[in-house]
C-alpha cells in the first residue's frame, strides 16, 4: 500500500525498520497526539502532526525539532499513508533531500518494528 502514496524513490517498511534499529534514519509519525495515545507509535519515532510539521521541521525556524537531521534520511508513517504521503511532500519543498513515506503504523509493525506507549 505504501507504493500508492509515493513518488521517487521507494523505502520498504522492512528496510525501515532495519535502517531504523541501526540508526540510521529518522522515524516520523505524522499523526496527532491522541491518535498516538490510542494505538502507540513506532519505537524510537518522533511525534510531528502533520499539521505542524512546517513549522516544527523547518532547520531554520525556531521551533525546529533538535532530533531532525536534515542530512539524514527521514521515514514517515501515519494511519494508512496518506498523511505521511502529505508529509514527505512537505519535507521535499523544504528541501530534505532522502524522505520516504513507508505507509501506516500497521505497515511498520507487519515488517517486525517494535510499538511502544
Amino acid at each position: 500500500m505504501f507504493g500508492l502514496f509515493t513518488s521517487g524513490p521507494k523505502l520498504s517498511p522492512q528496510d525501515a525498520v532495519t535502517r531504523a534499529r541501526a540508526g540510521e534514519i529518522t522515524l516520523i509519525d505524522v499523526r496527532n497526539h491522541a491518535e498516538v495515545r490510542m494505538t502507540g507509535k513506532a519505537k524510537g519515532a518522533l511525534v510531528v502532526p502533520l499539521s505542524v510539521m512546517p513549522i516544527k521541521c523547518d532547520p531554520k525556524g525556531p521551533d525546529f525539532i533538535a532530533g531532525i537531521d536534515p542530512t539524514k534520511p527521514i521515514a514517515l508513517y501515519c494511519a494508512s499513508g496518506a498523511r505521511s504521503a502529505q508529509g514527505a511532500r512537505v519535507l521535499k519543498r523544504m528541501g530534505f533531500e532522502q524522505v520516504y513515506n513507508i505507509g501506516g503504523l500497521t505497515h511498520w509493525h507487519r515488517a517486525g518494528g517494535e510499538i511502544e506507549r
